[in-house]
């Protein structure tokens, strides 16, 4: 396999500066498998603001320079996360092939022992090139939405639960909460307290004003993380429960709280992003609260060790 860019085109170094054309290719490729694309900036800054801008993220470019294809990765632990997309004018030329290439010997040159890619599930063409390449299918994504056709329901907190906005020197513990609510989820990997702190805080952009907490005393029994603006509307970010306080309806009036805020600011329709197998039966859940699946993407894994 090939590192080396197909005739007529050329690798270069990504970085930060990057945002805008690598979101448009991604816009570009969503739109030729599904019509249409809301993909920007928004979409893609948690993963690229994490990304490795030291050896591992390359732009393609065509002759005449413009941006026509790009690979970036991004490292947990002893795993590589990568995301790529080529424009759909210029696939089946090898750029796909090369970017891989690339991305794989980075992994291997830092010592990772499993390598992960995403892809649309329309893309039968990535899909066998995945597979080619020595990849498995591990799992599959849902974007799931609710559009509102009326106002929605005020919440009903359990018992004994006090919903609140969220505070800075609420950080640590939300932090800590959070992370014991996603310890079971496939694949994640909680973020040291300072570098979460540093990317969903320290930023000029930050906005907490759509994060809620829900509270047993002194304790965080959940919380839920709202985004302004992501696919046209507004986005749950993050939604979790922790153990103990399961079971009792508090993810669902976390749901519908923030729904009742996000409708409040405008929105006509509110989007998430849910494991199809996750082990909480988070998409039941969703699907309670009025969400139904919009699109499905795949993640391909490769042993490495």
């Amino acid at each position: 396999m090939s590192s080396s860019p197909p005739e007529g085109f050329r690798f270069r170094a990504g970085s930060e500066s990057d945002l805008e054309p690598v979101a448009a290719l991604v816009h570009a490729e969503e739109k030729h498998l599904r019509g249409e694309s809301q993909w920007g900036p928004l979409e893609m800054i948690d993963f690229w603001r994490r990304a490795d801008f030291d050896g591992g993220t390359w732009i393609v470019e065509a002759s005449g320079g413009e941006p026509v294809g790009f690979a970036t990765t991004l490292h947990r632990d002893d795993e590589t996360d990568c995301w790529a997309a080529v424009h759909p004018e210029v696939t089946g030329r090898g750029i796909s092939t090369g970017l891989l290439a690339k991305v794989e010997e980075r992994a291997r040159g830092r010592g990772s022992r499993k390598l992960k890619g995403g892809m649309f599930a329309e893309n039968l063409a990535a899909r066998a090139l995945f597979e080619e390449l020595g990849f498995r299918e591990a799992r599959r994504y849902y974007h799931m939405r609710i559009v509102f056709e009326r106002p929605p329901e005020p919440a009903a907190m359990p018992d004994g639960i006090e919903l609140t906005g969220f505070r800075r020197e609420d950080a640590r513990a939300f932090h800590a909460a959070m992370n014991e609510s996603f310890e079971e989820e496939w694949g994640f990997v909680s973020l040291p307290f300072e570098e979460w702190e540093q990317m969903r805080l320290g930023t000029p952009d930050a906005d907490t004003s759509l994060w809620f907490v829900a509270r047993d005393g002194d304790e965080i029994a959940g919380g839920i993380r709202g985004d302004a603006e992501k696919y046209g509307g507004g986005w749950i970010g993050m939604l979790g429960v922790r153990r103990p306080w399961r079971k009792r309806g508090l993810g669902l009036a976390l749901l519908q709280h923030a729904f009742v805020e996000f409708h409040r600011r405008g929105d006509t329709h509110v989007g998430l992003g849910v494991d199809a197998d996750n082990p909480t039966g988070a998409t039941r859940l969703y699907e309670k609260a009025g969400m139904r699946v919009l699109t499905e993407d795949i993640v391909f894994e490769k042993e490495l060790a």
